[in-house]
């Protein structure tokens, strides 16, 4: 997964130059001029010439704002009527990708090309093996009729010299549920229906033609010009994403303008007390094994591609929606903001009904930049939640849930456990082959980013670093007598 590569550095500039004209006053009158801004006529080209440039830019700004692509109505409508809209909200429909059109273009039409090893060899495997007759041989070397190819690989497993490459096309072959492929236009377009909102593509995509739907202009209006009261809720991944304490890193975000601050390690706790009780009821009823219920996307894949394993899959809340039902309870009239790592973490906040924006781990730094807020110039008071464990803040990693259902089970009792580090086609079919024939476990844990919720697709650091800073998190929480 990449978490910075020059597309990743455009997406970020746009969000901090769209925050900064808010915050400023100026976004009306200076939003049509960013992409002017950003590709002048004197700076070479990315694509053909500075206009694609720019429109690419244009309809990368709008899904900033929240919007898909296919709102587009007229081509001539400026950016500014869409801030408008922007900032006063935009109903979602439950889908939070969208397909930049002008910049997916570039990737391979069909994944199979001839290369320079080709020696033209009387016995043409190749096209003997194609089903679609689409190998020719001219001039002495194999040519594949892209109208013709089905993307069947035969004629790579036939060529004697391996001449035949494989191309991938990287948000495909990301996907682990094939929720997206080309139209007849050769336009990516996603499958809502498939879709279990992983992220995997964006992240994949090396021209940044796939983007979520931010919500990050109207949740800043709200909060800072019409003064809204809110509360932030925290994940614990974001805690690893960033230099300094979490203390500092708590204290930064409050100082965006959010009133009250809540980590979502609090909600975890109640996640491990609760999913350890129905785990225990499992075994005692000698129920089939129990998944966590922790990432939505998980849930996501086996509603839409696995129904026989949701049967197995915990009824327990995730942190953040406990976290969620405590905040409206304490602050009734602060709208709820929750921040992390995760695409999919959008969709369960819009089916909940109780969270009223999900700004990413992405989004929050690129606010930071924006304000010139830096969480290393507060000090660190220390004033965490002391009531928290070290593994409720462990939940952002791979095996993280299960290493607090352990903790938290009676040494006497013994649990058959296996955890599941990242959806793939590989793990897919392992959990499909579960419901099939009977493991012989008590507890799954599923996460669909590999090393967890510190890998997610909202994230902006290494996992290897994320996961060093989250262990520093972590043992904040532990007393100096035992460390002593």
């Amino acid at each position: 997964m990449t978490y910075y590569n020059n597309a990743v550095r455009t997406k970020r500039e746009l969000l901090i130059r769209l925050i900064q004209l808010l915050d400023s006053n100026h976004l009306f009158d200076q939003i049509d001029r960013i992409a002017l801004e950003m590709r002048p006529r004197t700076k070479a080209p990315i694509r053909c010439c500075v206009h694609k440039d720019r429109a690419v830019l244009k309809y990368k700004i709008m899904a900033a704002m929240g919007f898909n692509i296919s709102d587009e109505e007229d081509e001539l409508t400026p950016l500014r009527d869409y801030a408008l809209k922007a900032i006063e909200g935009i109903e979602s429909n439950g889908e939070f990708l969208t397909v930049v059109d002008e910049a997916c273009s570039s990737c391979v039409q069909v994944n199979y090309t001839v290369s320079n090893l080709c020696q033209g060899c009387e016995g043409r495997p190749c096209q003997v093996n194609c089903p679609k007759d689409a190998i020719t041989v001219i001039n002495g070397k194999a040519n594949i009729d892209h109208h013709k190819c089905v993307n069947c690989g035969l004629c790579q497993k036939a060529c004697p010299f391996h001449a035949i490459a494989y191309l991938p096309v990287p948000c495909e072959e990301s996907c682990p549920v094939k929720a997206i492929k080309k139209d007849e236009h050769g336009i990516e377009q996603i499958d809502f229906d498939k879709c279990i909102h992983c992220g995997k593509c964006m992240t994949a995509c090396p021209f940044g033609a796939i983007a979520e739907k931010s919500q990050v202009l109207h949740f800043y209006n709200t909060l800072k010009l019409q003064k809204q009261k809110m509360v932030a809720m925290v994940a614990p991944a974001v805690l690893s994403q960033y230099k300094g304490t979490s203390s500092q890193i708590l204290e930064a975000i409050k100082a965006i303008g959010f009133d009250e601050v809540i980590e979502v390690a609090e909600g975890a706790e109640m996640t491990t007390q609760e999913e350890t009780r129905e785990l225990l009821e499992n075994i005692e009823q000698q129920k089939p094994f129990m998944t966590t219920s922790c990432c939505p996307s998980y849930v996501y894949l086996a509603e839409n591609h696995i129904p026989q394993l949701k049967e197995h899959i915990s009824h327990t809340h995730t942190p953040m929606i406990y976290t969620a039902q405590k905040a409206k309870k304490l602050y009734p009239d602060y709208a709820t903001v929750f921040i992390g790592p995760c695409l999919a973490k959008r969709k369960e906040a819009y089916l909940s009904g109780i969270i009223d924006y999900v700004i990413t781990t992405e989004e929050l730094a690129s606010i930071w930049t924006a304000l010139k807020i830096d969480p290393a110039n507060f000090a660190d008071e220390k004033n965490v939640n002391k009531d928290l464990k070290p593994e409720n803040r462990g939940f952002a990693a791979s095996g993280g849930v299960h290493q607090s259902i352990l903790l938290n089970l009676n040494k006497d009792v013994k649990i058959r456990s296996q955890v599941i580090n990242g959806l793939n086609k590989k793990s897919i079919k392992l959990l499909k082959a579960f419901t099939k024939k009977q493991p012989d476990l008590d507890f799954i844990e599923v996460m669909a980013c590999e090393g967890g919720c510190i890998s997610g697709p909202g994230n902006i650091t290494a996992p290897n670093i994320s996961q060093n800073n989250l262990q520093k998190v972590m043992n904040e929480l532990i007393p100096e007598t035992v460390i002593n």
